[in-house]
């Protein structure tokens, strides 16, 4: 089945840096998007940016210029660049896989453990 394996987070100082990576295992052959998604407590787990199978990007208002995904499928590999970091991206971040499943017309979403992202003042 499919695995997802986050890493990259860490502690960073604000205006900083951190490239996030998700490392594909398994039956990655049917993935239709991948993403990255961020959770503090008492909110709800929101979408930062995906990566659709044909390419297009989505990104969501508070990082769009900031923050960056890529892909690299001979590595099996989806990255989220932070670039200009505030403490308010600070969360758990966590990768996304979603699967369609042709006898429904719906997607399975796949989810790591997640890395956390502190961004200091």
């Amino acid at each position: 089945q499919v695995q997802l394996v986050e890493s990259g987070g860490g502690l960073v100082q604000a205006g900083g840096s951190l490239r996030l990576s998700c490392v594909v295992s398994g039956s990655t052959g049917s993935i239709n998007s991948m993403g990255w998604y961020r959770q503090t407590p008492g909110k709800q787990r929101e979408l930062v940016a995906d990566i659709l199978s044909g390419g297009h990007t989505n990104y969501v208002d508070s990082v769009q210029g900031r923050f960056t995904i890529s892909s690299d499928n001979a590595k099996n590999t989806v990255y989220l660049q932070m670039n200009s970091l505030k403490p308010d991206d600070t969360a758990v971040y966590y990768c996304n896989a979603k699967v369609a499943i042709a006898t429904t017309l719906t997607l399975y979403d796949y989810w790591g453990q997640g890395t956390q992202v502190t961004v200091s003042s």
